[in-house]
């Protein structure tokens, strides 16, 4: 049981909207990024289960039959969020037909960079984005062109969904795309030693690495022998003396703490942005990275 040191929790539960899901911001729509980033928040705090369960529920309602998650009630598409959903039922230890779903769709999708007129059109101008196509990672929309942001999630989910995977097959095929997908941001990491949101460069420039692709790609590459993690590390704590984005802070505090540096000081009163306070709740539970 989660002992709610956190005044982050309270607030979640105060501001949850009536259909039991969170918006973005408090008073808005229901969505299923902050709605999903909440419960994790929430999960293991027992004194507030009621609040959990309405969210739950309507979570649950919106499983499409392909597998994956609506982003909303009034979004009626495949949703890149579902990795978070897969890393929620992980953490409830609820490994049921809809997990397997979830995770066979997260599994078979690819950015649109794989696709063989793709891969001609890069072999033939090579110097218009250097990266390799054979590395796809996961796109924001299926369709569409692979970046580190969503790829990052889909590699931590499916980490978590392969301890818990009965199926021999299965298993392989989620090794495999968790292989492809951390290969695919060590090649797409900037010269400075972060990430940028999608590439390392661009028409011949090196680009600029950003805190929030940092954090998240370095929790994703969490152990992996080709990081030099003491450099890592140094250039995380960087980012997060010169970054004023709570968001930002927020992961990068979670990439830090799973990496065993030091907790940041107590933390206050919530910002008022759903994501920060999820996010930070859980790094502070260390209740799932």
């Amino acid at each position: 049981m989660v002992t709610c040191v956190d005044p982050c929790l309270a607030w979640l539960h105060g501001v949850q909207n009536a259909d039991g899901g969170w918006g973005y911001f408090p008073g808005k729509q229901s969505r299923l990024e902050p709605t999903t980033y909440a419960l994790l928040a929430l999960a293991k705090d027992e004194s507030r289960s009621e609040a959990f369960q309405r969210g739950w529920r309507l979570v649950e309602s919106w499983q499409l039959a392909n597998g994956s998650w609506r982003g909303s009630s009034i979004v009626n598409e495949p949703h890149w969020a579902t990795s978070l959903v897969i890393s929620l039922r992980c953490v409830l230890g609820i490994f049921d037909e809809r997990f397997a779903r979830a995770v066979e769709w997260l599994v078979a999708l690819k950015g649109s960079e794989s696709r063989p007129f793709a891969r001609m059109a890069h072999w033939l101008r090579p110097s218009l984005i250097e990266f390799d196509p054979a590395l796809t990672g996961w796109p924001w929309q299926p369709g569409t062109s692979a970046w580190v942001e969503p790829t990052a999630h889909a590699v931590m989910a499916l980490r978590q969904a392969l301890k818990h995977s009965r199926d021999p097959h299965m298993a392989k095929a989620i090794a495999a795309r968790i292989s492809i997908g951390q290969r695919m941001l060590l090649e797409r990491r900037c010269r400075d030693g972060g990430w940028n949101y999608g590439n390392r460069r661009l028409l011949g420039f090196d680009l600029p690495s950003y805190p929030e692709t940092t954090a998240l790609a370095l929790l994703a590459l969490f152990g992996h022998v080709s990081v030099d993690w003491e450099e890592a590390i140094r250039h995380a704590e960087q980012l997060l003396q010169m970054t004023r984005s709570p968001l930002a802070r927020a992961w990068l505090e979670a990439g830090l703490l799973q990496h065993g540096v030091a907790r940041p000081a107590a933390r206050g009163e919530p910002s008022g942005d759903i994501l920060v306070a999820s996010i930070g709740s859980i790094a502070w539970n260390r209740l799932v990275l």
